[in-house]
């Protein structure tokens, strides 16, 4: 049975809580948060605290928090030797404090607390600083998901800023296409469909080859006339610069 303590109340946190809870050969020996009211509902369920220096001992410590408060969380640490590992994407392994032993468990999926997520399915990116650790972490991630992947810094905040693009730009996306259905009067959910079919198409194909529309058409009269429909300068931007990237992607330039 792995221990864990759980530091951290966010997003991430959240549904690691619920994983490990579910999971079997693991127990979370504790929870903790800086303030106790946004976990104090689970109670009855694990040991929580909002003192750093009350935490118990574990096999390994997971800060689920704030890029920022990886190095201060972990410094204020009361002990040393033990596995500490962040969940960040974009953070070092070196942010940890170095009196502990150091990696990260980067679990790739956008979460919202409101929204169930089938960890299973996660892909969970792991790097440890002592290579002997790599092996029990891979089994910690294994007790939830059945996506694990070794990787190097590099490769992670990589895989980071990529997900920016796919995740957050994509969802941003999608916001400035409900304002322009909305501006018409027009039902943003007879698009869902295409977003679905948009997001299983990659599935199969690379992006370059799974790309349709004006722009790579090099459809000029469409180009303009979506440009004149658009009422927002901010929307008439992201088209244009969008529009020019698939050109150049594709040589219709």
């Amino acid at each position: 049975m792995i221990s864990v303590v759980l530091l951290g109340a966010g997003n991430v946190a959240s549904h690691l809580y619920n994983a490990f809870y579910e999971a079997e050969n693991v127990t979370i020996a504790q929870w903790y948060n800086r303030t106790l009211k946004p976990i104090q509902g689970f109670s009855n369920q694990v040991a929580i605290t909002d003192n750093v220096s009350q935490l118990v001992e574990a096999d390994v410590y997971i800060l689920a928090v704030s890029d920022d408060a990886i190095a201060p969380l972990s410094k204020a640490l009361p002990f040393e030797g033990r596995l500490v590992l962040h969940t960040s994407g974009s953070t070092s392994a070196y942010d940890i404090d170095k009196k502990n032993r150091r990696g990260v468990f980067y679990p790739l999926q956008t979460f919202s607390k409101s929204t169930a997520v089938n960890f299973s399915t996660v892909p969970i990116c792991l790097e440890t600083l002592v290579k002997k650790d790599y092996a029990f972490v891979k089994t910690l991630a294994r007790t939830i998901t059945n996506k694990t992947h070794r990787i190097n810094s590099d490769q992670r905040q990589a895989l980071h800023l990529a997900a920016v693009f796919v995740n957050n730009f994509t969802n941003q996306l999608y916001r400035v296409a409900h304002e322009i259905t909305e501006s018409q009067g027009a039902e943003f959910d007879i698009l869902k469909p295409l977003i679905l079919e948009t997001a299983n198409k990659v599935q199969e194909l690379s992006p370059y080859l799974a790309q349709t529309g004006p722009a790579i058409r090099n459809d000029k009269k469409t180009i303009k006339r979506h440009l004149k429909q658009l009422e927002k300068e901010g929307h008439r931007e992201i088209y244009e610069l969008l529009t020019q990237s698939i050109k150049k992607t594709h040589g219709k330039q």
